[in-house]
C-alpha cells in the first residue's frame, strides 16, 4: 500500500507531538482520512477509534493523548460523507450514505493501513455513537479485534414520542417520493455546535470541551457536518435493528452511557448489554452523549477504566486467533 499524506490540523487537535494523517481509497473508490498517533516507550496495543457521525479526526486529539500516555497507539478515521472525507452529496452538509454497510469498506482500508503501519498489537476498538454502529459490525465480521468498548453506541436512535412514528414515516416513504437526499424536517444543514450554544446541548456539561469542538470548527469550516439525509436515516435504522437482532460477540466489551443521554436510545444499549456475557454497562450520573468529552474529573476516570480493561481482556476469552492477530 502506497501511503500519501493527507493534512492534519495539529494546530486544533491538541494532542500529542507526532500525529499524522494519510488518504485511504476504499474498494468502491471512496477517499477517506485516518489519523495517528504513536507513544513514546513500551506500546501496549493499538486503539482504533470509530467516530460517530458529524466528527473527524481532529476531535479525538485529546483521546490520542490520554491512549498515548497509557501506552497505546492511538489511530482515528474521518468516514466517507464526513470531515475530509468525500461527501456524497452535491450540498456538502448534509451527512448521507446509501447502505449503511458502505462504512465496512472504510474498515477494511483502516485495517490495511495499520497492517501496512505494523500497528503494535493486540488491536482494540473503541465506537462512539454511529461509530458505536459501525464497530459492533466490524467486530461480528472481523477477528483482528482483542477487545472493544463504546461510548452512547448507536444501537438505536432516540426520538421523542411525538417525533417516532414521523421520523420513521419521512425515513421509508421520503426516499420513495425522491426525497431521499434531503434532510428530515425539523433538522439542520448548520452543524450542531456552530448553531447551538453550551447553554441546553446534549453533547456535554464541560464548557470548555464545548468551546474546543466550536473552536476547531470555526478555524476549520470544512470540518463541518449539518444533518443526515433522509437516506441515512433508514439505513441507520435498519442497521440498529439488523445490529440488535445478532447474539454477543463473545469478546470482552466496556461500554459507557450518560444517564441524560439524548442523542441513541437508552433502552437498546442497556438491553444489549444485559445480554453480553463478557459485557459490561457503566452509567455516568448526569452525563451526556460525550463521556469523553466530559469535565475533567469524569473523563479522567474513563480513560483509565478503558486502558484497563483493553489490558485486562489479554487474560480474558477470546474469538479463537483474536489475541494473536
Amino acid at each position: 500500500m502506497e501511503l500519501s499524506p493527507a493534512p492534519f490540523f495539529e494546530d486544533v487537535a491538541g494532542g500529542p507531538a507526532g500525529g499524522k494523517a494519510h488518504w485511504l481509497t476504499t474498494s468502491d473508490g471512496k477517499r477517506i482520512r485516518v489519523g495517528h498517533w504513536m507513544p513514546q516507550g513500551e506500546v501496549q496495543g493499538t486503539v482504533m477509534m470509530f467516530p460517530g457521525r458529524t466528527e473527524y479526526v481532529e476531535k479525538y486529539g485529546n483521546a490520542a493523548g490520554e491512549f498515548t500516555g497509557r501506552g497505546f497507539a492511538f489511530l482515528s478515521i474521518d468516514w466517507r460523507g464526513q470531515g475530509l472525507a468525500d461527501r456524497l452529496l452535491n450540498d456538502n452538509r448534509i451527512g448521507h450514505v446509501e447502505h449503511f454497510p458502505d462504512y465496512q469498506k472504510d474498515v477494511q482500508a483502516v485495517l490495511g493501513l495499520a497492517r501496512n503501519l505494523d500497528l503494535p498489537k493486540p488491536w482494540y476498538v473503541i465506537g462512539h455513537s454511529m461509530g458505536g454502529a459501525i464497530g459492533m459490525r466490524a467486530i461480528l465480521e472481523n477477528d483482528c479485534f482483542s477487545a472493544c468498548a463504546f461510548t452512547g453506541p448507536m444501537w438505536g436512535i432516540f426520538f421523542t414520542p411525538i417525533m417516532r412514528p414521523l421520523s420513521r414515516l419521512t425515513a421509508y416513504w421520503g426516499p420513495r417520493f425522491g426525497l431521499g437526499e434531503r434532510t428530515p424536517p425539523t433538522t439542520s444543514l448548520e452543524s450542531y455546535v456552530v448553531s447551538q450554544p453550551f447553554e441546553g446541548n446534549v453533547l456535554t456539561r464541560d464548557p470548555e470541551m464545548y468551546k474546543m469542538m466550536q473552536d476547531q470548527l470555526a478555524a476549520h469550516p470544512e470540518l463541518a457536518l449539518g444533518a443526515p439525509s433522509t437516506i441515512w436515516l433508514r439505513e441507520a435504522l435498519d442497521e440498529c435493528a439488523y445490529l440488535m437482532a445478532q447474539p454477543a460477540p463473545n469478546m470482552s466489551c466496556l461500554t459507557y452511557l450518560g444517564s441524560h443521554e439524548q442523542i441513541v436510545d437508552r433502552k437498546a444499549i442497556r438491553a444489549r448489554m444485559a445480554n453480553w456475557p463478557l459485557g459490561r454497562l457503566i452509567e455516568i450520573p448526569n452525563g451526556e452523549h460525550e463521556v469523553m468529552m466530559e469535565a475533567p474529573e469524569v473523563r479522567g476516570p474513563v480513560f483509565e477504566e478503558l486502558a484497563s480493561h483493553f489490558l485486562s481482556s489479554r487474560s480474558e476469552s477470546q474469538p479463537e486467533g483474536a489475541a494473536a492477530r
